[in-house]
């Protein structure tokens, strides 16, 4: 969405029209999170860096659904948890834990969305993990990190080792708890989350049909890892040609989010 289209609604006093935008896309993507089945009544969490020289993040307000974000009602924090914005509502503990340690370290996270879905806990809590059985898993696997589950992410002493496994990866599994994307922006994360969380109810329905899927060469996994890995190109895709429709029909639906 351009500031232009973000400033429909009236931009609180004070804000940037550059936070403004991100707020829009970020409320947009708690929609569509909750449009696709994919929330978990007030648990799991996306973030997306507010625009400048701070890493200061917005996140949602503890308390309410996905459905009912708003552009406005996102809360602002710095990478200490504290607070920047008013709100009646706190912020989920573990979410500051796993959001914090992403856009700490690194300057390419725009957005990190993190859910719990039922397929992609599952592939999560496998041994084998996500394999490259299909083409959009192979959209995915090139760019796949894990991080071992050390419980509800209350911690902070886990933020190094979350980081660690993560590296230089845009998606991962958290095993025993669910999916992760990072992205440049609100429409990246989204984009690779949708293909993470297709490529993993994917493999749980072959895996009901029987023990074995039918192989690919590695020749063609290798293919199209070299296609897929891009990420100028997945950047552009997103924002470009997946984003704006996306964004229509939320407007089709109920054009709050952007208030």
């Amino acid at each position: 969405m351009s500031p232009a289209e973000a400033r429909l609604t009236q931009i609180p006093s004070g804000m940037t029209d550059a936070e403004w935008n991100q707020r829009v896309n970020l409320a947009a993507c708690y929609r569509l999170v909750a449009l696709y089945g994919w929330d978990d009544l007030v648990d799991t969490h996306i973030s997306a860096r507010v625009p400048g020289p701070d890493h200061h993040f917005l996140i949602n307000p503890y308390g309410l659904m996905f459905e009912e974000i708003t552009a406005s009602s996102l809360v602002k924090v710095d990478l200490h948890g504290n607070q920047l914005s008013e709100s009646e509502y706190s912020i989920n503990p573990a979410g500051f834990t796993i959001h914090s340690a992403i856009h700490e370290v690194r300057e390419d996270a725009g957005c990190v969305l993190h859910l719990h879905t039922a397929d992609g806990t599952a592939v999560a809590s496998c041994m084998e993990g996500l394999l490259p059985m299909n083409q959009t898993a192979q959209f995915v696997t090139h760019d796949l990190a894990y991080h071992d589950y050390e419980g509800v992410a209350l911690d902070h002493e886990e933020r190094p080792r979350l980081q660690r496994d993560l590296g230089n990866k845009n998606h991962m599994l958290l095993r025993n708890h669910g999916t992760l994307t990072v992205g440049r922006s609100v429409a990246s994360a989204f984009e690779r989350m949708y293909h993470l969380e297709r490529a993993c109810t994917m493999q749980v329905r072959t895996r009901m049909l029987g023990p074995t899927a039918y192989p690919i060469e590695q020749a063609v996994i290798d293919k199209n890892e070299q296609l897929f890995s891009n990420a100028d190109f997945a950047e552009r895709r997103s924002t470009n040609l997946v984003w704006p429709p996306l964004l229509r029909k939320l407007d089709r639906i109920d054009p709050s989010y952007k208030t």
